[in-house]
């Protein structure tokens, strides 16, 4: 029987290698954390400056890099690409562009009240602060105001830590001897929060720093006495009121307005300073732009004198001697950059590391918090330096008096140190600085210049025991040292705080010339403006087929209010009208009336002026042209008219108590009556003016109306024959309101229109 061979299996497969823990997080979970990481990374290591030193990290990695280049405010300028270089590749791994920009902000004299840094070349101009050279051809240095921050760094005053490779250290801080993050302000974007700072001044800032040091319980009030406000680097004026400034830093957050300064020479205005941050090209362009848009018919000219003697030279020519030049100045800070608001929100970084809002008082007790504890450190330090020196100088001493054995000793000895240390009970820094003194000093040690040292320091040691041990003698020494850099940095202040009104832009009409104009409404709806009030209105050209219909005169600041055959007003400035020169524009191309009015008349003048609107049945009031007035397309409903008729052209009442009102009708009746009878209205329909037939079959209507002086005469035309009505002929048609009136003479029964004397001729129409 054959023997079946069995398969070999295969070897059984590893077991898979074990599975790292998986750590699984909710995605809203991940992503908060992830936001609030960055959110912090934002506000602590780029937006925000710290309350002690002022700076934003890229700003404090800049100036310490820049001292460890050797770029002192007397060593020679070095290319700023290196600076830059070392920044970012030491200290700051972000883009080299960036670094440059916030390495010329602390350059620009117009920028930073106190600038930290010196620069030759290009590094931008007050007109346009981005317009610097590219870092491969500026040079740069620390200015002798950057001491400030660096004179005591290597004096153990702050903490050191590891710059982002861990291969070099860094300060977490700057040891600044003065509050810098008021005199240079700050502003950045955060994260949630924002912070807006305006620089101060040295002098200001360090008196008030005194009045906490010797009263800590000061008042804002107490406060703002040393400090009047903001300085800027910039000599336009603040006029912020003082009560607003107190507000602002009690609170820590305000807004602060600037002013540009300007003076008069031989009439012309001379702008001689602007605020902090304006370009004084940008103030000509829109000074510009509104002449020529003719919104300053006061000004004749422009010009731009500014040079290195005047940085800022703006003139401004008046077109005459007559124009105002404070209410000129008031309409163009209201209207231009020339006045400025800046706000003041102060967020930084505190002691405790969390940014927060600080007042004013908060702000600096916090900052003389960190000087203390800076001079502190900065005299233990030395007190540590001294006692180390002197643990030496004994040292030295014994050498001096055992001279002969040292040297034996440390000729013989294999392990001099230690035999030393034995036989003068040295310890080990003592016997290791008598190994390292070289020979040449051996002879020299002398044992007056070694006991001079230890008096001196003794005496030194002395007097920083009772500093370090009385937070009185601290505090006057701190105190003593912000005195002597107020006088070696101080200056006077640049922004002069100067109370005033806010200011606020002219009306409209008060900024186009009043120029005497004449508006002509022709039949079909084109408007004209013409100037001069001797303008032939009828005698103009009109386009085929149109005629002119009514003319109103007035001034070239005033509103031209037209008025439709359904009742309706409208308004339209008449500078912005189109030209007599021409045929004009039609107002449909203005305004929108309804579908199947016509426009029937055109009135101007000044608001309070008294107009007489009637319509074609018989109805009419006065009112005022103020009440006319509407800016809008459609206009608004003045005169209610009944179906089928329509307004007739408005017309002016000079006065009202010694006036008449004549009326035609199409059965050739005239009735003469006083306005006085008349209705002053708003809006509405009117009282009847003259009584008219209302047949069902060819109704009456009125033809015209008009306004006639008591000694005036009427005009009434009849297709082209017309005959002047004055005298006792035209008082036996006076009547009262709402009669019928009397048959005009005949051949003129079929009256065409009536008008007073001084208005155009219809008859004269090309």
């Amino acid at each position: 029987m054959a023997i079946r061979k069995s398969k070999s299996r295969p070897p059984a497969a590893p077991p898979p290698p074990p599975t790292p823990d998986i750590e699984q997080t909710p995605v809203s979970a991940f992503t908060r954390k992830a936001y609030l990481d960055y959110s912090m990374y934002v506000i602590l290591d780029r937006a925000l400056p710290h309350v002690a030193d002022g700076l934003k990290p890229v700003q404090r990695r800049i100036v310490y890099a820049m001292s460890e280049l050797g770029l002192s405010a007397t060593a020679k300028f070095k290319k700023s690409a290196r600076t830059v270089g070392d920044v970012i590749g030491k200290f700051h791994p972000h883009g080299d562009q960036a670094c440059y920009e916030a390495m010329v902000l602390l350059a620009q004299p117009f920028s930073m009240r106190y600038a930290l840094i010196e620069g030759q070349g290009n590094w931008g101009s007050p007109d346009d602060p981005k317009s610097f050279a590219a870092m491969r051809y500026t040079e740069s240095r620390l200015t002798k105001f950057a001491h400030t921050l660096l004179s005591e760094l290597e004096q153990g005053t702050v903490e050191w830590g590891q710059n982002f490779d861990g291969t070099l250290r860094e300060p977490k801080l700057l040891p600044s001897r003065l509050p810098h993050v008021l005199l240079n302000g700050a502003s950045g974007i955060a994260v949630g929060m924002a912070t807006d700072i305006p620089s101060h001044n040295v002098r200001e800032i360090v008196s008030a720093c005194v009045e906490l040091l010797d009263n800590p319980e000061a008042t804002i009030a107490q406060l703002t006495k040393h400090i009047k406000g903001p300085d800027f680097a910039t000599e336009a004026e603040i006029i912020t009121p003082l009560s607003e400034i107190r507000d602002m830093y009690k609170s820590g957050n305000g807004a602060v307005r600037q002013r540009a300064r300007w003076e008069l020479e031989e009439g012309d205005v001379v702008i001689t300073a602007l605020p902090f941050q304006v370009s004084g090209s940008k103030v000509m362009q829109q000074i510009a732009q509104q002449m020529q848009a003719k919104k300053l018919p006061m000004v004749d000219d422009l010009r731009d004198e500014s040079d290195h003697e005047n940085p800022t030279r703006i003139v401004i020519v008046p077109r005459s001697g007559r124009v105002d030049t404070d209410e000129l100045m008031t309409h163009l800070f209201a209207t231009t950059d020339l006045e400025r608001s800046y706000r003041v929100n102060m967020n930084m970084i505190g002691l405790d590391g969390r940014p927060r809002l600080f007042s004013l008082k908060e702000l600096l007790l916090e900052w003389l918090e960190f000087r203390i504890e800076t001079v502190r450190r900065r005299l233990q330090h030395r007190y540590d330096q001294v006692n180390a020196r002197l643990h030496i100088l004994d040292g030295y001493l014994i050498a001096f008096l055992n001279i002969d054995e040292v040297i034996k000793i440390i000729r013989r000895e294999d392990e001099p140190k230690a035999v030393l240390m034995r036989r003068f009970k040295l310890s080990d820094p003592q016997a290791e600085a008598i190994l390292e003194l070289k020979l040449r000093y051996l002879n020299k040690l002398e044992e007056a210049q070694i006991r001079g040292e230890q008096s001196k320091l003794a005496e030194e040691r002395s007097q920083l025991e009772k500093i370090l041990g009385s937070r009185k003698l601290l505090r006057k020494q701190v105190r003593d040292e912000l005195l002597r850099d107020a006088e070696e940095f101080g200056d006077r202040r640049r922004s002069p705080i100067v109370e005033r009104e806010a200011a606020k832009a002219l009306d409209a009409a008060a900024l186009i010339p009043s120029e005497p104009v004449t508006i002509v409404l022709s039949e079909r709806g084109w408007v004209r403006a013409g100037k001069g009030h001797d303008l032939d209105p009828a005698g103009l050209q009109y386009k085929g087929g149109d005629a002119y219909l009514h003319s109103a005169k007035g001034r070239s600041n005033q509103m031209a209010v037209f008025l439709d055959s359904s009742g309706r007003t409208y308004s339209l400035p008449a500078h912005e009208l189109p030209s007599a020169k021409g045929h004009g524009e039609p107002l449909t191309a203005f305004l929108a009336p309804p579908a199947g009015a016509t426009f029937t008349g055109v009135m101007m003048g000044e608001p309070d002026d008294l107009w007489l609107l009637t319509t074609d049945d018989g109805y009419g009031f006065v009112t005022r042209l103020e009440d006319l007035q509407a800016r809008i397309r459609n206009g608004k409903a003045v005169v209610n008219v009944n179906q089928g008729a329509k307004t007739l052209k408005p017309q002016r009442v000079e006065n009202v108590k010694a006036d008449f009102v004549a009326a035609a009708t199409t059965e050739g009746k005239l009735l003469l009556f006083p306005a006085s009878e008349l209705p002053q209205l708003g809006r509405g329909k009117g009282v009847q003016t003259i009584k008219i037939h209302r047949t069902p079959i060819a109704p009456e209507r009125v033809v015209s109306a008009a306004v006639v002086t008591k000694d005036g005469t009427l005009v009434v035309h009849s297709g082209k024959r017309f005959t002047n009505l004055k005298g006792a002929d035209l008082e036996n048609y006076i009547g009262k309101r709402a009669q019928r009136g009397l048959k005009l003479p005949r051949g003129f029964q079929n009256v065409s229109s009536i008008r007073s004397e001084s208005e155009p001729r219809p008859e004269l129409v090309m």
